[in-house]
């Protein structure tokens, strides 16, 4: 096995202080709006663990172009918090998407969550592309709010979904609403022009990624009382096996991409391959 070379070692080193310098930015946020962020639940760990998986995901970017990306990632925690740790009634879950969506509209905000919405949405809004693309925007954070309902009410009512109803449900990760939020505030002109080519690659790479945090974060969810799939009557083995279909038909989905926008297939790739590695999954094919 080849110890690298020296350009190598250089480019970790610069990913690896891209992601320490977009940790800074997030540990601002978390204390800008800090009721969202008990350090119980957000440690020092998971700022590391998001803004490494976003910088090498996107190595060639700046801090400054990552934020977005690492603050709806950040927003995305927070709201699944609330949803799966704090809300003790079906209301109190609806009641937070009616909110939610009332901001993303253009509403004042009324509550740290909602806040800290509003500010990703007027960041959001110094991109003149914005305006065109909102509706998309606002229709991936309903899937996701919705999709984070319907689990709660899964768990609350018992329910045993199948590993296809699991998979439908994936929107409840918030990694395609990231993803959006990325590319209409950093994309390329081909990459804002077909967003919504580009939100049907990333909900399948969402739906990997769904199942691959399921196997990494088994015992934590299972102490946590969270849903899990491999607490759903389904074998390890079939969502490895689901796991290699879907990673196989991501690569199928993003191949196309590189043509017109190499740097954004590339993301897509890269969020693949990172996530696996970091998870100690095997490897879901080429990340570059």
């Amino acid at each position: 096995m080849s110890d690298g070379e020296p350009g190598e070692a250089y480019e970790l080193g610069r990913t690896c202080a891209l992601a320490a310098e977009c940790g800074r930015d997030l540990r601002r946020c978390a204390q800008m709006y800090g009721v969202l962020f008990p350090p119980a639940a957000f440690d020092l760990e998971l700022y590391n663990t998001l803004t490494l998986a976003t910088a090498f995901s996107a190595p060639w970017a700046t801090a400054d172009r990552l934020k977005v990306v690492n603050r709806a990632a950040l927003w995305v925690l927070a709201v699944d918090r609330l949803v799966n740790h704090t809300a003790i009634t079906r209301e109190q879950v609806n009641r937070l998407t009616r909110e939610c969506l009332s901001v993303a509209d253009g509403a004042v905000p009324r509550s740290a969550v909602t806040r800290f919405l509003a500010d990703l949405r007027d960041e959001l809004g110094t991109v003149k592309e914005f305006d065109g693309l909102r509706w998309l925007w606002r229709d991936q954070l309903a899937r996701m709010l919705a999709g984070m309902a319907r689990a709660w009410v899964w768990r609350d009512t018992q329910v045993v979904p199948t590993l296809a109803r699991y998979l439908d449900n994936a929107d409840s990760r918030g990694s395609c609403f990231a993803d959006l939020s990325h590319w209409i505030y950093t994309g390329d002109d081909w990459a804002k022009a077909h967003l919504e080519q580009l939100r049907g690659v990333s909900r399948h790479v969402q739906r990997y990624l769904h199942l691959l945090g399921d196997v990494a974060s088994y015992r934590r969810d299972m102490s946590w009382g969270d849903l899990n799939i491999l607490a759903l009557g389904v074998s390890r083995a079939e969502v490895t096996d689901a796991m290699t279909g879907l990673a196989r038909e991501a690569g199928r989905l993003i191949e196309p991409v590189r043509e017109h926008s190499p740097r954004t297939a590339a993301y897509l790739r890269r969020q693949l391959g990172f996530q696996a590695g970091f998870n100690g999954i095997s490897d879901p094919g080429p990340t570059t």
